[in-house]
């Protein structure tokens, strides 16, 4: 195996090399031959070259199963290289292509990734995150059941609590700086879009600050209800029940608000 492999090695880096030297036009090779030099480069991390390989495949031998092998590969080659935008590309050109065949699903997947490894910092902006759960809800939808469908959950999950994290950084920013009906308006996105991540207690807690500091205690109580009823085992819970009754207020549902609404649909299960 190991004399087989070094035997591969040497005929790609010797393709490779006279094609570079221009001994012989890279046109004399069979597709075969360039597909095993993308792969030699694959193999040893350079995945721009790889890439340019895999695209000679397709450019000199169109409409052959080698072609359709190097167009996928040429996907994965450029998302290593961290090129995602030609990464995307080859990607929704396989799914163009070939949209019934069975790498499809990874062409798709792939075309994901290349949204969804861009999203790194919380302060960037969020088109990226958007584009990734389009994407990743894609792949859940058209490919149910296989491991991309799996791996797209639980990336979708990630993204999504990441925009709910974008959320909370602007409203904490603007509750520090007392704009507080900016703040509230962010917290409450979370509180409404975003009941399924990790930060909506974190978010009923800044409401009960930003109300309380506008005055507004019906809003602040029932806010208050809310972190009691879901997240009663929580320090934002601790932390809004010392604010509230140590004015004197009770955490329950109050007045007449878009707070109440949450509440009857978090607490009573009523959706009307």
């Amino acid at each position: 195996m190991g004399v087989g492999l070094a035997m591969l090695a040497g005929c790609a880096d010797s393709v490779a090399n006279a094609v570079r030297r221009g001994d012989v036009p890279i046109e004399n090779y069979t597709a075969q031959q360039i597909y095993e030099r993308a792969e030699f480069e694959l193999n040893r991390k350079q995945a721009g070259e790889a890439a340019h390989f895999f695209g000679e495949v397709e450019r000199l031998y169109p409409y052959s199963d080698w072609a359709k092998r190097s167009l996928i590969m040429q996907a994965y080659a450029f998302h290593q290289d961290k090129d995602y935008e030609n990464s995307r590309s080859s990607a929704q050109r396989f799914i163009d292509f070939y949209p019934t065949d069975d790498d499809a699903a990874y062409a798709q997947y792939l075309l994901a990734l290349s949204y969804y490894d861009q999203i790194d910092e919380v302060g960037r902006d969020q088109g990226l995150t958007f584009q990734a759960l389009q994407a990743l809800r894609a792949v859940i939808e058209r490919y149910p059941g296989t491991e991309y469908a799996r791996s797209s959950v639980l990336k979708f999950d990630l993204a999504f609590d990441h925009l709910a994290a974008k959320e909370m950084e602007i409203g904490r920013y603007y509750l520090r700086h007392k704009h507080y009906t900016a703040a509230i308006n962010r917290f409450r996105v979370v509180v409404e879009d975003f009941q399924t991540t990790s930060h909506t207690a974190e978010a009923l807690h800044r409401l009960v600050e930003s109300y309380l500091s506008l005055g507004l205690t019906n809003e602040a109580q029932t806010a208050g209800a809310i972190l009691g009823h879901n997240f009663v085992g929580t320090d934002w819970y601790e932390d809004s029940y010392k604010l509230l009754t140590g004015r004197g207020l009770e955490l329950k549902a109050s007045g007449d608000n878009w707070l109440r609404k949450i509440y009857r649909q978090m607490v009573k299960g009523r959706w009307l």
